[in-house]
């Protein structure tokens, strides 16, 4: 079973690891997550991303962050690099229910996590049709007594 290692902007790692635990309680010995702070020197970063990287290893992780091209993603990025060919894997664009999706299929190979998690983000976002309960005409029941017939 793969470990997993969230890397976001402060506060939403650690935002999201209070939804995990709710969801799954059992994931928090193979869950660790780092909130990155605006004021954070990299080196920091990547030191903490490291520690916590060995930490939920065993041998594989993946590795979620929020979005690609910041700060957590190209921390996550070096560290996968650094480490054996497909050993840990990176999918950014974190949302709940990628997390989710995650946590759920946890036990299967790293792969199959890493496909669940992007099927788990995209399927996860939709736009929802909104209907106002106030617009929507009432059809009257056959005994309703407020209905009334004219004719002119």
């Amino acid at each position: 079973m793969p470990g997993l290692l969230i890397i976001a902007h402060a506060p939403l790692a650690s935002a999201l690891k209070t939804v995990a635990t709710h969801t799954y309680p059992d994931c928090a010995q193979t869950l660790e997550v780092l909130d990155v702070a605006p004021d954070m020197p990299l080196e920091r970063i990547e030191a903490l991303a490291a520690e916590l990287l060995a930490r939920v290893r065993n041998p594989q992780a993946l590795i979620l962050t929020d979005v690609f091209g910041a700060t957590p993603c190209n921390v996550a990025q070096r560290l996968a690099a650094m480490a054996e060919a497909g050993q840990v894997r990176v999918v950014t664009g974190l949302n709940v229910p990628m997390l989710w999706r995650v946590l759920c299929y946890r036990h299967e190979p790293l792969d199959a996590v890493v496909a669940r998690a992007v099927a788990g983000a995209t399927q996860g976002v939709m736009q929802v049709s909104i209907s106002r309960p106030q617009n929507q005409a009432t059809q009257p029941g056959p005994h309703d007594s407020s209905q009334r017939h004219h004719q002119q």
